[in-house]
């Protein structure tokens, strides 16, 4: 594994960049994909990393409709963010409430429509705080409420999924970090990890002038909620999103570029599957 110490050099920044993309988590993921012959219906639930750009899960819908045309309007995705929460902030077992979440939907021209459905989703992605994996007073939060959630989902039928987030735009050592405590976690609850991170990092070092944060390094900017959007899509349904014709606005060639990224970055931390 890479020794993130040992990047030095005149360029330290473009080598820091591209240690980082080298950087994956030591430990294999176990579980590669849901189960689900097609996913129809999400949760995201996390915090502002999700609700940046008019919120991450609408950009997996625009993926999804494009993609398949036929069933356009069949996928239903909800979001549910709170500023700044890790785990522990979240109350997973409300957001399964009868006749609470997703109970109904505005359609059309501002119609609502009553859903109806055995479970209320099929799969939960969740984040913790940006820094909760791998802080040294959070860390072992991480771990438990990783698994207490992916208990209280199980037990509402649907599958966990734990979302990798990124490392800040100027601490690319947090890569290697995240993606190795999300990898653990996954494996221990028997959850999907989604590899964002990863994908962030890979890009950074294809093409380094990428804006993929805003001006904080923090939070995405419009191309980092599309590349974590793709990545999704791809983990998901085992497709790479190239060529899909819904860019959030992003210029044809970035799109392009981001789409390839995101499956790239799937197949290899996957193994290919």
């Amino acid at each position: 594994m890479l020794n993130f110490t040992r990047c030095t050099g005149v360029a330290l920044t473009v080598v820091a960049l591209f240690c980082a993309t080298a950087a994956a988590a030591q430990t294999a993921p176990k579980i590669k994909n849901t189960g689900y012959e097609q996913t129809r219906t999400s949760l995201f639930v996390g915090n502002s990393f999700y609700y940046y750009n008019d919120s991450m899960h609408t950009k997996l819908l625009g993926l999804i409709n494009v993609a398949d045309p036929q069933n356009r309007g069949q996928y239903r995705s909800t979001s549910i963010t709170i500023s700044g929460s890790g785990f522990n902030w979240h109350d997973m077992e409300s957001y399964f409430r009868p006749g609470a979440v997703a109970s109904y939907s505005f359609v059309g021209d501002n119609e609502i429509r009553f859903n109806k459905f055995d479970k209320p989703f099929d799969v939960v992605l969740m984040n913790d705080c940006s820094q909760c994996p791998v802080h040294p007073q959070l860390k072992a939060m991480f771990h438990e409420y990783a698994e207490k959630h992916s208990r209280t989902v199980r037990k509402h039928g649907a599958k966990p999924i734990l979302f990798m987030t990124w490392a800040y735009a100027d601490k690319p050592e947090m890569t290697q970090q995240l993606a190795e405590e999300y990898t653990i976690a996954g494996n221990k609850n028997d959850a999907l990890v989604i590899p964002a991170g990863l994908a962030f990092a890979k890009a950074i070092a294809k093409k380094p002038g990428i804006q993929l944060y805003v001006a904080d390094k923090r939070h995405p900017s419009r191309l980092g909620t599309y590349l974590s959007a793709c990545t999704i899509y791809a983990a998901l349904y085992n497709k790479s999103p190239a060529g899909l014709s819904y860019t959030f606005g992003i210029d044809p060639e970035t799109a392009k570029f981001l789409q390839e990224v995101a499956w790239e970055t799937v197949q290899e931390y996957y193994g290919g599957r």
